[in-house]
């Protein structure tokens, strides 16, 4: 029987080959992360900026989107689900687009993404206008009326990827879904 502790350990060929290959993913992780990790400047693309490098990120460099669902609909949780993935597309797919670099730097940190509430839609249409002028991405999803609320309803607002300082500034004060 291989004792875990001890020279019958160290000398066992399999023990060995599991070491190195841990050691081995570790190194080649942390190579892959300072190559195309979450890095502090990004190259940004505006509709009066063809494409300057900027510092636009947080302290930590990091990014997110947060998706904001209107509680007033009183949506059922697969129509919630729904609209938000609506709007989660709509957003990815813009940034490939305009701005793939930001799409990658967002894809490495992990794709977060936050569902709040908004009270209302004059609320969401205020995040809205926040988020445009702070030239973050948007996608605000107004539903078709097939199932549950009435045709054109504006449903949800997709907030970001961006930089999670400039995403909080938008929606930080809301609260959970």
């Amino acid at each position: 029987m291989t004792r875990f502790f001890g020279m019958d350990y160290i000398s066992n060929p399999g023990a060995v080959t599991l070491a190195a290959g841990i050691a081995c993913g570790v190194f080649l992780g942390w190579t892959l992360r300072g190559r195309f990790g979450c890095s502090r400047t990004i190259r940004t693309v505006a509709a009066n900026d063809a494409g300057s490098e900027a510092s636009v990120m947080g302290e930590r460099g990091e990014f997110k989107m947060i998706l904001v669902v209107r509680s007033d609909l009183k949506m059922g949780k697969g129509k919630v689900a729904a609209q938000c993935s609506h709007a989660a597309v709509s957003a990815y797919k813009q940034l490939l687009k305009r701005n793939p670099d930001l799409l990658k730097q967002w894809e490495y940190c992990g794709q977060p993404k936050v569902v709040v509430r908004a009270p209302d839609e004059e609320g969401l249409i205020e995040l809205l206008t926040q988020a445009k002028e702070l030239g973050l991405t948007i996608s605000l999803i107004q539903d078709a009326g097939r199932t549950q609320i009435a045709p054109g309803s504006r449903t949800v607002l997709g907030v970001g990827p961006g930089p999670a300082d400039l995403v909080d500034k938008v929606t930080g004060h809301l609260k959970l879904y």
